[in-house]
């Protein structure tokens, strides 16, 4: 069984769990698309990427790579968390787009962050989640490094519509389900302190 260091390793170690050799030429779709679902679900720490963009004319251009965002802010003193709202309601609430001022709430609008009330020229600073780089092009990706379980089961599910009276589709899924679920508590986990937090006696 192949030990999981590489894409090419990894359509291996699937190649050996299906043990179907008229599913070879399939793998790479099916890694390509357990890929895409994790990171279409899963918003990650090492996603998050610095955002520092200028607002003009009450706009700022989005990332090329943005997936979500995990905060905003207009860069002042002191700095206020922008609220995000869909496009139809921040309309909604801040119809006059005539006039610029310090945003409270953010958006988008195709290519663009949009915010209410419309914003003077300044700085979106915050942090968002980035689309990564497909394995196929960046080996070994994070997946692979930190997470092979995911990627694998993942993988191998997608092979379900080739095997569907295969008993160990269950076995997968389950498998699958543990790993991702691993994944998000070790990503919580990160996010929040375990301990209580004492005042330090100087």
């Amino acid at each position: 069984m192949a030990v999981i260091t590489s894409y090419s390793t990894l359509q291996t170690a699937v190649a050996d769990y299906l043990a179907r050799s008229d599913l070879t030429s399939y793998i790479p779709n099916f890694i390509q698309n357990a890929e895409n679902k994790l990171y279409r679900t899963l918003n990650l720490r090492n996603e998050e990427t610095a955002l520092s963009l200028p607002i003009t004319s009450g706009a700022a251009a989005v990332p090329s790579d943005f997936k979500a965002l995990k905060f905003a802010y207009f860069d002042q003193s002191p700095a206020q968390l922008l609220q995000w709202l869909p496009i139809e309601q921040l309309y909604a609430e801040y119809p006059n787009r005539a006039s610029g001022s310090t945003p409270k709430a953010i958006s988008r609008e195709g290519a663009s962050f949009v915010f209410g009330p419309s914003s003077v020229d300044g700085t979106l600073k915050g942090i968002y989640y980035a689309k990564k780089a497909p394995l196929r092009t960046t080996d070994p990706s994070w997946y692979v490094t930190n997470a092979p379980e995911v990627l694998l089961y993942g993988a191998l599910l997608e092979a379900t519509p080739f095997i569907v009276d295969d008993q160990r589709l269950g076995v997968w899924q389950a498998a699958f389900a543990d790993a991702v679920q691993t994944l998000r508590d070790e990503n919580d986990n990160a996010e929040v302190s375990m301990g209580q937090l004492v005042q330090r006696v100087s």
